[in-house]
Parts: structure tokens; sequence; C-alpha cells
């Protein structure tokens, strides 16, 4: 069986009240090794210019009344010898009754220090409890607790609000997962739905034709085909999360140029002035970026609409504009367009709601930025910001 352990609050008043008194002890020490340094006279220090004096103490004390030169000598010598000897019995009763007293009041106030070192450290300690408590009640389902601290701006306060912001961020994570979960299961359901709404209308029938039976393989194959695109959106975006997996240096005009042919502009008009400028990065994904991009202003905007590319080198910077005409966009839903499957009543169009949300996860894997803004005229801009490559990066 382990022994118990010391709290940190027992801890702390262990090493005050043993601070202090190591440091009481070092001054008793000094205190009682200086006065016991102090010089006593000797004998030969002491003077006595008043004879009769001398005669008066020697009568008193040998009980001789004989005033001779050897007498008074005899006199003269028990009196200092005796003086001296109350001297040092003098000092030797001081020292002790110092270091008597010394001792005891040590001890008193040791005491007194334990108990005032036990509340300043219970003081001290309880910004943790809060911490700890704040930890135990959070959970994966209910991340709302928080420490929200009080008081001076310390070390522990800083700990708390650290504290605090991780749980923010948690909360918003999991939130984010969560809804993303939803969202996904939610947009699965939609092909598997078609599959089988198509398969149960042709096992219905006796005797399905050769053109139903064609049909409906069509529209499993189409289901497939736009479940098996969503899955791999939502597969790229669970590898972004690990971060760049390929790092080479890259032509990104040449890339975005290969990304542009490769989508379908219907009626829109696409108008490109693309820059010499490289990255270094993932190709396939650089690529997947600016087709998601381009696909998107395609695809939310008007009938015979107008889609704008362009790309230029500021700074160390790489910088790639999308602009498109379409329906307005509020200001204040821009944001929230970059989260997954996230869509506006306003713009129309059959896509998943992960284009912009790939965009955003590209570029930050790449240590760029992404930025759209509302045009007043209708339609959106979004620009997206990559560090500059060379061949030595």
């Amino acid at each position: 069986m382990s022994a118990p352990r010391l709290t940190i609050r027992a801890r702390l008043m262990l090493l005050y009240t043993g601070l202090f008194a190591v440091c009481g002890s070092i001054v008793i020490v000094i205190t009682y090794l200086l006065v016991a340094a102090v010089p006593i006279a000797d004998a030969d220090s002491i003077h006595v210019d008043n004879a009769a004096s001398f005669l008066e103490v020697c009568r008193a004390t040998l009980g001789e009344n004989i005033p001779d030169p050897r007498t008074l000598q005899k006199c003269q010598v028990a009196f200092t010898e005796g003086v001296v000897m109350g001297r040092q019995d003098q000092r030797e009763t001081t020292l002790s009754s110092l270091l008597q007293y010394s001792i005891l009041t040590l001890v008193v106030v040791t005491a007194l220090a334990a108990l005032i070192g036990w509340i300043v450290a219970t003081r001290a300690v309880r910004p943790v409890h809060r911490i700890a408590s704040a930890a135990r009640a959070a959970s994966r389902h209910d991340l709302s607790a928080r420490v929200a601290l009080t008081g001076p701006r310390d070390e522990l306060r800083d700990l708390a609000d650290t504290f605090d912001d991780m749980l923010t961020r948690l909360q918003a994570a999991f939130d984010s997962q969560r809804r993303f979960i939803a969202n996904a299961s939610h947009e699965l359901r939609t092909p598997l739905a078609v599959v089988g709404t198509s398969v149960d209308v042709v096992l219905a029938k006796t005797a399905p034709t050769r053109a139903e039976l064609i049909d409906m393989g069509h529209e499993v194959r189409a289901a497939a085909a736009h479940a098996e695109r969503l899955i791999d959106a939502l597969l790229t975006l669970a590898r972004n999360e690990n971060g760049l997996m390929t790092r080479a240096v890259v032509d990104f005009d040449a890339v975005a140029e290969n990304a542009v042919e490769s989508v379908d502009p219907r009626d829109r008009r696409l108008a490109t002035a693309l820059q010499p400028a490289t990255v270094v990065g993932d190709p396939v994904l650089l690529e997947r970026l600016v087709a998601n991009l381009v696909d998107n202003a395609v695809r939310y905007n008007d009938p015979g609409g107008s889609v704008w590319i362009s790309s230029s080198s500021v700074d160390d910077t790489v910088r790639l504009t999308v602009a498109n005409t379409g329906p307005r966009v509020p200001p204040e839903a821009v944001d929230g367009l970059f989260e997954p499957f996230r869509r506006l009543h306003e713009r129309s169009g059959t896509g998943y709601g992960l284009g912009l949300a790939l965009v955003r996860s590209i570029a930050t894997i790449h240590n760029g930025s992404v930025r759209a803004t509302a045009r007043e005229e209708g339609g959106l801009s979004v620009t997206v910001t990559l560090p500059r490559g060379s061949e030595g990066s």
C-alpha cells in the first residue's frame, strides 16, 4: 500500500514553515555566537584606586582587621577573582536564558508561520481547484464550463484564461464536427434514397421493359457518381487535417490554367489574367483549389454571367482572385460560406456546399489564407493568398 501523497497546499505550507524555521535558527545561532564572543575582563585589567574600599571588602570577607600590605594584597586578589567569576556566571546565565527564550520564541512563531502558510497556500491554490473543477465539469457533450477567474493578472490568471480559451476552441471544434457529421449523413442519404426509389419502382412492376431498366441504371449510376464525388470531397477534408503530405515547387499559373480548362463554363463567360508565379505545395490539391473556386463561381451565377480569374505576385505572396456575377450575397453571411455544407437560400445550384470549405482547407495547409467579399452588384469575390515558393524553399 503506497503512502498517502501530500497535497500541493500541504507541501507549500511545509515549505513556508521549513524556510522560516531555518532562517530563525540561523538568526538564533548568530546572536548566540555574537553574545558569547563578548570578552570578559580578567584580574589584571581590574584596577582599584581606593585601597580603603578594598580593605572594607577584605574585612567583610576575611573577618580580619589588620591593614597591613599583605592583607591588602590578599583582599585585592580575592576581590578581583570574585568579580571575574561573577561576570563569568552572569554571562553563562545570560547565554542560557537567551538560548531558552529564543528557542521558545522560535517554536511559537514557527507554529504561527505554519498556520499563516496554510492560509496563504489555500488562497494560492484556489485557482487551481477552480481549473480542476472546470475540467471535471467539461465533457464531450458539454464544454460550457469555464473557470472565469478574476483577480490580478498573474501566472494562474493566465493559466485559467488559456484553459477557458482551449475549452472555447474545443467546443467550437466539437460543434463543427457534429454539424459536419449530421450534414454528411444527410447528403449521403440523398443519393442512397434515389437508388432505393429507382430500384423499388422497377421491382414493383411485373415485367419492366428494357427502357425502364436502362433508365433505372442511369439513375443509379448518377446517384453513385454523386455519392462518390461527395465522399471524395469528405476524404480530402479529412486528409487535410493531417497537414501537407507532398511538397514540390509548382508553377501556379500553369496549375491554375489547367484547373480553369477542366471546369465546364456552361453559358458563363470566363476571363483569365494569370501571371507567372511559383508556390511550394501539392500540385493536385492546388489544382483542386482553383477548380473549386471556378466551379463555385460558375455554379452560383446568373445565366450568361461572367467569371473573372486573375493571379498576381505581391511581395512574398501569390494571390489568386476569382470573382463572379450572380445574386446578391448578404455581407454577414459571407464567412459562413466556408463552413462545410453551408449554402444560402438566395443562391441556386446543385453543389454539396463543400467547395469553399475545401478551398479554405487547402489554403490553410499551404500556410495561406482565403478571404471573400460580397460584390455590391451581386456575386462574390474570393481571394486566396499563398506564400511564394522557389527551388530553395
